[in-house]
């Protein structure tokens, strides 16, 4: 995918109204710090463009990227920060649950996992709800720089395992540093959005 334009277009805070919005859109979930805003940063061949920082907890709103004005990338909340009240944390749960509802050009949930580790009792929750809203979520296991090759394997299961997911949910190996995925990553995006231009 050749990026011509990237344009922050809408930012959505607990108040404000979703955009009508007339192009398909592919949402990113994950939680906090598990390289969501990098992710979208390598798909969007910019290196900064969406805020990444050591700081989890920083993606509060949902922003809506539009690509080469063909298509959105949607950035929702990080979940599962120990230090966000419980008020807040259900306000972005609430956020973005009334997103995956009402939303009419959603196309896909990328759900962003972190390869090293076992996917949490709120990974496993996020990926129920986008289920239970009618998507089938494509899992992403990110920080795939930081394990050996001879892990990965292993891990890829892990993740699999810990999630309750079987062979038909695909499972895409990331790393932000090397872009391993990517390529593959933007494959998926072209196929689920030229569908209906086709």
């Amino acid at each position: 995918m050749i990026i011509k334009t990237v344009n922050l277009e809408t930012v959505c805070g607990v108040t404000s109204r979703l955009p009508e919005n007339d192009k398909p859109e592919i949402a990113f979930a994950g939680k906090s710090n598990v390289g969501k805003s990098s992710l979208i940063n390598a798909l969007m061949n910019r290196k900064a463009y969406a805020r990444t920082s050591t700081q989890p907890g920083k993606t509060q709103t949902i922003n809506f990227y539009n690509i080469n004005d063909a298509l959105y990338y949607v950035d929702l909340p990080g979940y599962g920060y120990a230090k966000v009240s419980q008020t807040e944390k259900e306000k972005w749960g609430r956020m973005i649950e009334n997103y995956l509802r009402r939303s009419k050009q959603l196309r896909c949930v990328f759900l962003l996992v972190d390869i090293r580790h076992e996917p949490s009792a709120n990974d496993r929750q996020m990926y129920e709800w986008i289920v239970h809203n009618g998507y089938k979520p494509v899992i992403i296991a990110t920080k795939l720089d930081k394990i050996k090759r001879s892990q990965e394997a292993k891990q890829l299961k892990l993740v699999r395992t810990g999630l309750e997911i079987g062979n038909d949910v695909t499972v895409i190996p990331f790393s932000a540093e090397t872009k391993q995925g990517r390529e593959e990553i933007w494959a998926l995006i072209e196929q689920l959005t030229e569908c209906e231009k086709g």
